[in-house]
């Protein structure tokens, strides 16, 4: 199995499963300018966090539940399956819907597996973003991930297995929709030929996506529309706006704060309306006093940071 950093500078040699919906637009994580920075190698984010380790290693469970409640038998394998023309399209599947004792692909490549599996996990609260047992009522972008591995394998279904916290397993059923694979085949070879071969990034959907694009300043100059010029005037007063709003939000809290003083919990007609608590203590790094006594060890260690360019808006008119 790939650690997370070889699996991370594979990743930007190809387009996968979880590029797709955030090409589309689609991903409540990453856009389309993220998949750009990553396969042109200007950005490799190594992804490390509690969630996706506890996905990871919970995917054998499900796969294993899953094979429990269907009696499908499971094969695993960790290689990519790539599209017969185009090598830059790839896709790692978690299991394949085979007899392990029978072949996968046959002497030409073809996947020779009765279905895909798809192994999730998902908090409870998530539950409404998903429909009835049974049917294809998915999310999205894991939609999308499933239609990419039948565009590639060609095989009927994909079946996706979501554990929702640590109690319950619903099973989903994902046909092949040839029209939406075109789109996507379609969507993906465009998105490597315009913005991967040719270094062009795709239009920016967010505020990150143009502190990527644009992060050096030219020192040029340049002439603003009067929309523009409108809109920053518009701006200004939203920001004034913001700032009373804030103002008027810290006033409450010190009102409540100076009813409640050392009290902890506030209550009102036997319901809990607000409480005033302490975190647990963390452990943090006096950088300054280390850097102070012991110079000589910081040093190595320091690397410069570029920060943000930052919009602020000069005239009020």
């Amino acid at each position: 199995m790939l650690i997370n950093q070889d699996f991370t500078r594979e990743r930007a040699k190809y387009l996968g499963g979880s590029d797709l919906g955030a090409i589309l637009g689609l991903s409540k994580y990453r856009t389309a300018v993220d998949v750009w920075l990553e396969k042109t190698g200007k950005q490799l984010s190594y992804q490390d966090s509690l969630p996706l380790r506890f996905g990871k290693f919970a995917e054998a469970f499900v796969a294993q539940e899953y094979a429990n409640l269907t009696g499908h038998p499971l094969v695993h394998h960790e290689d990519a399956v790539t599209h017969p023309q185009h090598n830059y399209l790839q896709g790692h599947i978690d299991r394949f819907i085979r007899p392990s004792d029978e072949p996968l692909f046959d002497a030409q490549g073809k996947c020779l597996a009765q279905g895909l599996l798809e192994c999730k996990t998902a908090n409870p609260f998530a539950k409404q973003e998903w429909g009835d047992a049974g049917s294809d009522q998915v999310p999205l972008t894991y939609l999308i991930q499933c239609a990419w591995y039948l565009l590639l394998t060609q095989v009927p279904h994909c079946d996706v297995a979501v554990l929702f916290g640590n109690a319950e397993l619903r099973v989903y059923q994902i046909p092949r929709d040839p029209e939406l694979e075109i789109l996507l085949l379609d969507h993906a070879v465009r998105f490597w030929e315009d913005h991967v071969l040719k270094d062009i990034p795709p239009a920016a959907k967010c505020e990150a996506d143009y502190q990527h694009v644009f992060a050096r300043g030219s020192e040029r100059t340049i002439e603003a529309s009067p929309e523009i010029a409108k809109l920053t005037q518009e701006l200004l007063r939203v920001q004034e706006q913001i700032e009373q709003q804030e103002q008027q939000v810290s006033q409450m809290k010190q009102r409540i704060m100076g009813v409640m003083e050392d009290a902890e919990i506030l209550n009102f007609d036997g319901k809990v309306l607000a409480t005033w608590k302490a975190p647990k203590p963390s452990v943090r790094l006096d950088a300054k006093r280390l850097t102070e006594e012991h110079p000589e060890w910081v040093l190595p260690y320091q690397v410069p940071v570029q920060s943000n360019r930052r919009l602020l808006i000069k005239t009020n008119f």
